[in-house]
C-alpha cells in the first residue's frame, strides 16, 4: 500500500535509480520530525511513517519519542494568481513545456495534487490553433544546440520497455507503420526539373526527391532520427540519410550526409556516384557508416509494397514501393491517381507509434505538396 500522510523529507533526488527497499521518501503525520537517523519521530507512537518505493512500502519505522506538534499557523486564504497557478515541479514544467502540454489539464499524482515528470510524460499534447492535424511527438529532447548531438539517458520505463519487447520479440523489436501517399504532384514536379535540366547534369529520380523528403520531416521529428545505445538513446540534430543499395552478395547502405541542407541536383550526383562505388566495392567505411535513418526502394523492381529490416543502431527505415496508378474518388467522380505505399519500420524501444506516425505525415505533406521542400 501506497504511504498516506505529509511528506517530510525526500531521501533521492528524483530521476535517481534506487534499488527496491531503499528509502526513497519520508511520510507521517502533520507535526513528525525526523531524528538524526532520518527515522521518523511520530506525535503518536504507533508508527504510521512507511518507506516508500515506487508500489511498495517497507515495513513501518520504530517508534520513537514523541514530539509535540507546533500549533498551526492560521491559513490565510490564496490570492487570485495562486488558486489558478498549477502546483508542478519544476522538470515537469519544462517537460510540459518543451512538449506543449497543457498543465491545467494534467491530473496530478504527487504530494498534495502536485504534477510530476511521470505525469506530464503521459499526458496528451493540445495542437496549436491552424496546426497540422497528425499528432505531435511527446518525447522530451533536450534544447537543439550547436552540437551534433545530445546523448539523453534512458528512463526507468524506456529501460522496461527496451529489455522486454527484446526479449520476447528479438534483438531489435521491429514494429511497422504503412501509409499511401498521392505522388501526382511530385510526379508532374520531377518531369518539369528534368525537362529543364535536359542533359545539363543527369536527372532526378523519385529516390532522390524521397530522400529529400524524408530528410527534412526528420528534422521536424527529431525523435525519429536516433540512435539505441544501450543505455541511451542518442538524438541527432544531424540527418544523415542511408540508402539501401544492392550488390551482388548483399545489401549496403551508403550514406547521404546532411541530407536536408543539400538540393536535389546535389543529392542526385552523390547518390549515383555512391551507388556506383557501392556496386564496384570502392566505397570506404566512412561512406556506409553513421547514417542516422535509411530508406529501401524496391519501387523499380515492381514491388508495391514491404518491410524493411532496420539497420543497427539507427531507429528506422522507410520501404519505398512502386508508384501505381490508381483509381481514386474525387467527390462524386473517380479520378486516376499516381499513388505510391511505403512502410516504415520502427525500433520499439525507441519509436513508439504517436512517434513515428507524425513523420510519416510530415513525410507525406513534403511529398503530396512538393513545393514545400523549396521553403
Amino acid at each position: 500500500p501506497r504511504g498516506e500522510g505529509q511528506l517530510l523529507k525526500v531521501v533521492v533526488q528524483e530521476g535517481t535509480t534506487v534499488p527496491v527497499g531503499n528509502v526513497v521518501a519520508w511520510i507521517g503525520k502533520p507535526g513528525e520530525k525526523l531524528d538524526g537517523d532520518g527515522a521518523a519521530a511520530p506525535a503518536k507512537p504507533a508508527g504510521n511513517v512507511q518507506r516508500e518505493t515506487g508500489n511498495v512500502a517497507a515495513a513501518p519505522a520504530p517508534a520513537a519519542k514523541p514530539v509535540p506538534a507546533p500549533s498551526p499557523a492560521p491559513v490565510r486564504a490564496p490570492a487570485p494568481a495562486e488558486a489558478t497557478r498549477v502546483k508542478a515541479s519544476p522538470l515537469a514544467r519544462r517537460i510540459a513545456k518543451d512538449a506543449g502540454v497543457d498543465l491545467k489539464l494534467v491530473t496530478g499524482s504527487g504530494p498534495g495534487g502536485r504534477v510530476v515528470k511521470r505525469d506530464v510524460e503521459g499526458a496528451p499534447t493540445q495542437p496549436a490553433a491552424g496546426a497540422a492535424t497528425f499528432p505531435v511527438s511527446r518525447v522530451p529532447l533536450p534544447v537543439r544546440s550547436g552540437v551534433p548531438y545530445e546523448d539523453v539517458p534512458l528512463t526507468q520505463i524506456r529501460k522496461t520497455i527496451a529489455k522486454r519487447l527484446a526479449a520476447s520479440i528479438g534483438p531489435i523489436p521491429h514494429f511497422f507503420l504503412t501509409t499511401e501517399i498521392d505522388m501526382e504532384r511530385a510526379a508532374d514536379a520531377r518531369e518539369a526539373i528534368n525537362k529543364q535540366l535536359g542533359e545539363q547534369g543527369g536527372k532526378i529520380s523519385f529516390n532522390d526527391i524521397i530522400i529529400k523528403a524524408v530528410a527534412l520531416a526528420l528534422i521536424q521529428h527529431r525523435a525519429c532520427n536516433a540512435w539505441f545505445q544501450d543505455d541511451h538513446i542518442r538524438y541527432w540534430n544531424e540527418v544523415h540519410v542511408g540508402m539501401a543499395v544492392a550488390i551482388d552478395d548483399g545489401l549496403i547502405t551508403p550514406v547521404i550526409r546532411n541530407a536536408d541542407q543539400k538540393s536535389l541536383r546535389e543529392i542526385s550526383a552523390e547518390s549515383r556516384e555512391l551507388a556506383g562505388r557501392a556496386r564496384n566495392r570502392r566505397l570506404k567505411p566512412e561512406e556506409y557508416t553513421g547514417g542516422t535513418f535509411s530508406v529501401s526502394n524496391l519501387g523499380m523492381f515492381d514491388i508495391e509494397h514491404f518491410t524493411a529490416v532496420i539497420n543497427p543502431p539507427e531507429a528506422g527505415i522507410i520501404a519505398i514501393g512502386s508508384i501505381v496508378p490508381q483509381a481514386v474518388a474525387d467527390g462524386d467522380r473517380v479520378t486516376v491517381r499516381r499513388r505510391m505505399k511505403l512502410t516504415m519500420s520502427c525500433d520499439h524501444r525507441v519509436i513508439d507509434g504517436a512517434t513515428g506516425a507524425p513523420l510519416l505525415g510530415a513525410l507525406e505533406q513534403q511529398l503530396v505538396y512538393p513545393l514545400a521542400m523549396l521553403l
